[in-house]
């Protein structure tokens, strides 16, 4: 049987990086622990650990259901995964784009604003 918990870390260390998953499990309380085990095996064990896509679609897919339902501050925590998970900035427009036909066109736009911020902060942290 696979340990989803193990695996789940795994993932989110190759996705996040180490320096957030590092930042992120010093912050955890035994009030939030029981959360944080819940995405760690869900959304990274199960989800993010699938072989079907690649990382690199699975971000585009995160990245425009997260901009389609205004969940900002996970935006940028997955636009600034793209350096983990090969999605270019021309695959973010692209998945964004989508979320302007499908989800609207006000979420696409206020989308576009984080991934330009989030964007101009890596390159200028890269410097």
């Amino acid at each position: 049987m696979v340990d989803r918990h193990s695996q789940g870390q795994a993932t989110r260390r190759k996705v996040l990086g180490e320096a957030h998953v590092a930042r992120s499990e010093a912050q955890k309380t035994p009030f939030d622990e029981p959360f944080i085990n819940l995405i760690t095996e869900a959304a990274w064990g199960h989800v993010w650990s699938r072989e079907t896509i690649s990382l690199r679609e699975r971000s585009m897919l995160t990245i425009a259901l997260l901009a389609g339902l205004g969940n900002d501050h996970e935006l940028a925590m997955h636009i600034r995964a793209t350096t983990q998970t090969g999605a270019s900035e021309a695959d973010v427009m692209e998945a964004l784009l989508h979320v302007a036909i499908y989800a609207g066109v006000p979420r696409a736009n206020h989308a576009i604003k984080i991934a330009k911020e989030t964007f101009a902060e890596m390159a200028k942290a890269k410097a």
